[in-house]
C-alpha cells in the first residue's frame, strides 16, 4: 500500500495572507498549481485554492488588486501525517468533503500537500479522474 509520502507534492508554495489576490493568481498560474499555503508571519493561516478564488472572490466581484488572500482563504486546514496510507488520506478527504490535505511529519511540520488527483493517479491510473488530473497545463 502506498503511503501519503509516496504521492504528495513536496514543493509547497507559501504566500503571505496580505498578498493581493491578483498576485496570488499569477503565482498559481506560473507554478501550474491549484493551491498555496498561506501564512501570517510564522503562523499557518490557511490554504488558498483555485475554488476559493472563484467562489469567494470572483463570484462576489471582489477587486483582485485590493483583495488580500487572507480574506478569502480556507482557514480550517486538514492535515495528515506522511506515514499514513493513501487510502487513509482518501477516506479523510471523503469524510471531510475536501480535495486537498496538508501533509506533516511526526513533529507536525508541513512537508507537502496531497490532492485527490494525486491519489487518483497513483491508486487507479486508468480512472477518469486520473485522466483529468493529468490534463495539460494552461498556456
Amino acid at each position: 500500500m502506498f503511503r501519503v509520502s509516496d504521492v504528495m507534492t513536496r514543493q509547497v508554495v507559501y504566500l503571505s495572507a496580505d498578498t493581493p489576490l491578483d498576485e496570488a493568481a499569477r503565482v498559481m498560474k506560473e507554478s501550474d498549481i491549484g493551491d498555496v499555503v498561506v501564512t501570517d508571519g510564522a503562523t499557518l493561516a490557511g490554504m488558498l485554492t483555485d475554488r476559493d478564488i472563484v467562489v469567494r472572490a470572483v463570484a462576489e466581484r471582489a477587486d483582485p488588486g485590493t483583495t488580500t488572500i487572507g480574506s478569502i482563504i480556507t482557514r480550517e486546514v486538514v492535515m495528515i501525517e506522511q506515514h499514513c496510507t493513501a487510502n487513509e488520506a482518501a477516506a479523510l478527504m471523503r469524510e471531510r468533503n475536501i480535495r486537498r490535505v496538508l501533509v506533516c511529519d511526526s513533529d507536525r511540520k508541513l512537508v507537502g500537500i496531497v490532492s485527490l488527483g494525486d491519489l487518483a493517479m497513483r491508486l487507479d491510473p486508468q480512472s477518469a479522474l486520473s485522466d483529468i488530473s493529468e490534463a495539460a497545463p494552461n498556456v
